[in-house]
């Protein structure tokens, strides 16, 4: 492999598809630029927040290698829903920099308990499939936008 193709390479990010979970490798200059799946045609950073489930969240996080905010919520909860337009806002802000999810702790009690979800809204950051980042509470745009930012430096 020649050094610039070398350098091709490392310069691709892997991005799973909401759709059909397979990962996608889009040149790092590219990610802003709407890609779509190679595989299924979805879209893969359109700036909306993906709906993860028991069976979806470890294959899309594992697969996405930019940094992935999950917000743990349930319908029920007044303050998730209160939040939901800053968290569409921050997704679509962030698109080709972070990947958005929402994860219903009730309709995956697995995943939230396996992250040790003790209060909602609580927001995750994961890298690779890793926490690196948490916080509990409703937060209005400004202070998610702040957040975020602070996290995907």
């Amino acid at each position: 492999m020649s050094a610039m193709a070398a350098a091709a390479a490392e310069a691709a990010v892997h991005v799973a598809c909401p759709a059909c979970l397979r990962a996608n490798r889009i040149p790092a200059t590219r990610l802003r630029d709407r890609p779509r799946c190679g595989a299924c045609g979805s879209a893969l950073l359109d700036g909306i927040p993906v709906v993860l489930d028991e069976a979806s969240f470890d294959a899309f996080v594992r697969r996405t290698e930019l940094p992935v905010v999950v917000d743990f919520w349930a319908r029920w909860c007044g303050p998730c829903r209160s939040m939901a337009p800053a968290f569409e806002a921050a997704a679509a802000r962030f698109a080709g920099r972070a990947r958005f999810a929402k994860l219903d702790t009730e309709a995956a009690p697995a995943v939230a308990a396996r992250f040790g979800i003790r209060a909602i809204p609580t927001l995750v950051l994961l890298r690779g499939g890793r926490e690196v980042a948490r916080i509990s509470g409703a937060m209005d745009d400004a202070a998610l936008t702040r957040w975020v930012a602070a996290q995907i430096r």
